[in-house]
């Protein structure tokens, strides 16, 4: 801002004592003012500014270092880069690459609450030999990675990287142990050809030895439902045709993954891998995407309330 100082003004145009008086003040007190101003902004803001970094703007809300639970700078409201920060995700990946390797281990059975089942199995396969746990892994490691993005502690209960199992008594605890606020088992299923579609299975309340799971029948309702929802839309894929009733949801007290675990969880049936149309789309990358989106987004909308 600039200003004309009492020397500058013409002669004939002078001003009454008061006026005059009244810009001297204002000559004195103005520049002051300013020098006042840059210092506090130097002290305000190191970086020279107040506001968020362009990084810290972008329409994701994601900046360096977000997740850290630090709001940004400047924000005049408070918002979270990362909306699952807090919660913990445990995906399950259906059987274990290497299962086939051990069947003894795998066959001995294990208390599920209701009965005794197999450990484990070695799941199914396309005709073309791609098979069930190779499909559950890829699913599991893509859902680990867009859960991550929004802030959640992600579990596997195996990675590949034991020799078989775990077992399903020990999958349950894996997720229980973790106190997890949704555990997801990724599955594809082994049906008779021309019989397509996913499902999702939910818990039964069972009461029934080790197993209650009667507190969990509700969330884990309402997590299957959000699912089967999202994975419907995300995938473009319909429920199932031979199961479900075309609702897309199954209810069963035979799984000890379910019978035996304290917090919400379901199984997801993501298509039925002897039939050739939807094991093309299962043998699919960029389908297998849009699964693990679709089933990211239910657990999401699940765990945001």
């Amino acid at each position: 801002m600039s200003y004309a100082g009492p020397e500058f003004e013409p002669s004939s145009s002078r001003r009454p004592p008061m006026r005059r008086a009244l810009l001297v003040a204002l000559g004195v007190l103005v520049p002051g003012a300013l020098l006042g101003w840059v210092v506090w902004q130097g002290v305000a803001s190191p970086g020279g500014s107040d506001q968020p970094d362009r990084a810290e703007r972008t329409a994701g809300g994601t900046a360096p270092g977000a997740g850290d639970g630090k709001e940004p700078r400047g924000s005049a409201t408070p918002y979270s880069a990362a909306p699952l920060k807090g919660k913990v995700v445990v995906i399950d990946p259906g059987h274990n690459p290497d299962n086939f390797q051990h069947t003894a281990e795998i066959n001995r059975k294990v208390d599920i609450g209701t009965n005794r089942k197999e450990c484990d199995t070695t799941g199914t396969s396309t005709n073309s030999g791609y098979t069930e746990a190779r499909f559950t892994l890829d699913v599991a490691h893509r859902l680990r990675t867009l859960l991550q993005q929004q802030g959640a502690t992600v579990k596997l209960t195996q990675d590949g990287d034991r020799p078989y199992g775990p077992c399903v008594d020990e999958r349950a605890r894996i997720g229980n142990a973790a106190h997890a606020d949704a555990v997801v088992s990724v599955h594809a299923d082994g049906s008779g050809a021309g019989n397509r579609g996913f499902h999702v299975i939910l818990p039964a309340a069972v009461h029934e030895g080790g197993a209650d799971t009667r507190p969990i029948v509700g969330p884990s309702g309402e997590l299957g439902e959000l699912i089967a929802t999202d994975f419907a839309h995300s995938t473009g894929t319909k429920p199932s045709n031979y199961v479900g009733d075309g609702s897309g949801l199954v209810t069963r007290k035979d799984l000890g993954g379910l019978n035996l675990s304290t917090v919400p969880k379901v199984f997801i049936e993501c298509g039925n891998m002897r039939d050739s149309k939807d094991a093309a789309l299962l043998t699919s990358g960029a389908w297998r995407q849009k699964a693990a989106q679709g089933i990211s987004e239910g657990i999401v909308r699940f765990l945001r309330g």
